[in-house]
């Protein structure tokens, strides 16, 4: 009796992959798993879930399937177990509160739970109270008791029927998460688009540190790798001494590796193999770099050797804007390995990205939009509230002379279907005609020497560069358009500032006041002389124009961000400068004041 995995893009490839290549890798416990046992291990995971649950393949289909199991192969069988019965992949985040994840599961309607045996108490704790529909729970010990060693595996169905996927939460920074559905066609066109543009081959070793309720973890670093019959190895949690030392294994002189955890499906790995592609956030970059100086010389040099460009195939930055001093140093400890810089979000994967070729790694763009991915500016006027495209040759506006900058609009087969049970929000952020509204500012220009398809067809005419998030990074100070982002980035670059964010004020004079939160580099933070607004004003007076620069600095001991690096501002201001509607009264009251103190001198 043959076992029947659901037909998809994933699938077939796992299938044509050479049986014996390497799939997956811990790095821990130095056990690799080869293609082989991933499929079969898929299959078998399937059987005995079919057999927990009472369910069959239509029972099954385009049910929620949450799951709480910590990063490596257990995972990633998970999820493709989930995907081979056409079901919806629901993975949860360990480090979110109890409650979060109660919301989740409430909100998914999810009928099972599934979790390892590190995290099954924290799931116990979930299912306690507060689920409105409380779903089964399985150990995922439960479903390794299925033996299919005489079974024949097969694909059934269409690719195109596949009802599956997989869905993530949204961070939650305006509203309540929303469930963020993609289908595995909407994943598939995803991996498939990354697959072109960076050009993933089964000869890659892929380093995985991230973690993986993001997109950035899922389909960048497991399913588009998979897809190609890549190599995947998991460090996580990430640690930077470690990943250095990863780095540098290949190329220091041979030594033992100690084995332990072995499997009974999985060979051992004594990381000789260089790696050749590693994917991470800013705030991972920035840490390797300065973690480097801390390494003995035998370490650095091994290492140095890792991350150039004749092993280190590719390096990739995102989720969060790449500081210019973070680039410069990765740039120059590297030998000239030039971080590429990409654009995504959970509803649409990734949408633009610098290209392979050097001539097309920009410094602050993020590219152009990758293959099978349509996106658009629309320029909104403030006057009279209608909008429009801006078209490739408008890029400045002729009254003004200035950049126009518009939102990002996304359409095509990566784009998500819906946000789940919530037609409102749905309809919300898709215009009329089809358009994803990103909520993100850019422009567009062209650079000299890129652009030119040197990367392919794809990476041609101008490159985008964001310039923030339409509430949160977009300031108004004295009729401009000022871009946080910008600012932060120039910022970043003076040897006094660790972190920093800008934000936006309410104030009387300006209608906004551009403000800056500073964590101070370590050099300074203890020095004799302080370092306050009038001395980051004189810094900045040559490298940006003068409405641009931050009025007032606030100096804090750190910055919060979430696991992707991303500072949440809306939280920032309230942490630091109260409540924002105070502020705004505060304001309205100095200008009333002011005026009637303007009527009694008349």
């Amino acid at each position: 009796m043959a076992i029947g995995l659901q037909r998809s893009a994933f699938f077939e490839a796992l299938e044509a992959h050479d049986p014996q290549s390497t799939a997956i890798v811990h790095h821990d416990s130095k056990v690799t798993y080869p293609y082989a046992s991933l499929l079969r291990d898929v299959a078998r995971t399937k059987e005995q879930l079919l057999r927990l649950t009472g369910r069959d393949e239509s029972t099954i289909a385009g049910e929620r399937i949450a799951f709480l199991v910590e990063n490596g192969y257990d995972y990633v069988v998970t999820l493709l177990t989930i995907l081979a019965s056409n079901a919806i992949a629901l993975p949860l985040a360990p480090s979110f509160p109890v409650s979060e994840l109660r919301h989740i599961i409430n909100d998914s309607g999810a009928f099972l739970l599934l979790s390892s045996t590190k995290y099954a108490r924290q799931a116990d704790e979930v299912l306690q109270d507060g689920l409105e529909k409380t779903p089964s729970f399985h150990p995922m010990d439960d479903l390794k008791q299925c033996s299919i060693d005489d079974q024949e595996i097969k694909l059934i169905g269409a690719s195109d029927a596949a009802g599956g996927g997989m869905m993530l939460y949204t961070s939650g920074t305006t509203a309540r998460p929303k469930g963020v559905l993609l289908s595995t066609a909407t994943l598939a066109a995803q991996a498939q688009s990354l697959l072109t543009a960076w050009n993933y081959t089964p000869q890659d070793h892929l380093l995985h540190v991230l973690p993986l309720h993001h997109i950035h973890g899922t389909v960048n670093a497991i399913l588009t790798p998979l897809l190609a019959g890549s190599s995947i190895e998991f460090l996580y949690p990430f640690d930077a001494h470690v990943v250095w030392e990863r780095f540098a294994a290949p190329f220091l002189p041979t030594h033992e590796h100690e084995i332990t955890n072995g499997s009974s499906t999985g060979t051992h790995h004594n990381a000789r193999t260089p790696i050749s592609f590693f994917t991470a956030v800013p705030t991972i970059w920035a840490r390797l770099l300065q973690t480097y100086r801390t390494l003995n010389l035998e370490l650095q040099t091994a290492a140095k050797e890792a991350i150039s460009r004749r092993h280190l195939r590719l390096n990739i930055s995102g989720s969060a804007a790449l500081p210019t001093p973070t680039l410069d140093g990765w740039t120059e400890l590297s030998g000239g390995n030039v971080l590429l810089e990409r654009y995504g979000m959970t509803e649409v994967g990734m949408a633009l990205s610098c290209g392979l070729h050097d001539s097309d790694r920009v410094p602050g763009s993020v590219g152009w939009p990758l293959p099978s991915v349509e996106v658009r500016l629309w320029e909104v006027d403030e006057h009279t509230g209608t909008g429009g495209v801006i078209l490739q040759g408008e890029e400045i506006d002729p009254v003004s002379g200035k950049e126009r900058q518009g939102e990002i609009q996304l359409r095509g087969p990566t784009i998500f279907r819906e946000y789940w049970r919530n037609k409102a929000a749905t309809e919300k952020e898709f215009t009329v005609d089809g358009w994803f509204k990103t909520g993100d500012i850019a422009v567009r220009r062209m650079t000299p020497g890129s652009g030119q398809g040197k990367s392919g067809s794809w990476a041609r005419g101008p490159a985008y560069f964001i310039q923030g998030r339409q509430s949160a990074d977009i300031i108004k100070t004295g009729g401009e358009k000022v871009s946080a982002l910008e600012i932060e980035r120039e910022m970043l670059s003076l040897p006094q500032i660790h972190e920093c964010a800008v934000v936006g004020l309410p104030s009387e004079s300006w209608g906004q006041k551009v403000v800056a939160v500073v964590v101070l580099s370590e050099d300074w933070k203890d020095s004799d002389k302080p370092w306050g607004v009038a001395d980051m004003r004189h810094e900045l007076k040559d490298r940006l124009v003068r409405y641009k620069i931050p009025q007032d600095l606030e100096i804090v001991s750190k910055i919060q961000r979430n696991a992707m690096g991303k500072v949440n501002k809306k939280q920032l201001v309230a942490a630091v400068f109260g409540d924002v509607e105070k502020i705004r009264r505060r304001s309205m009251d100095k200008r009333e004041e002011r005026e009637r103190l303007k009527k009694l001198l008349k």
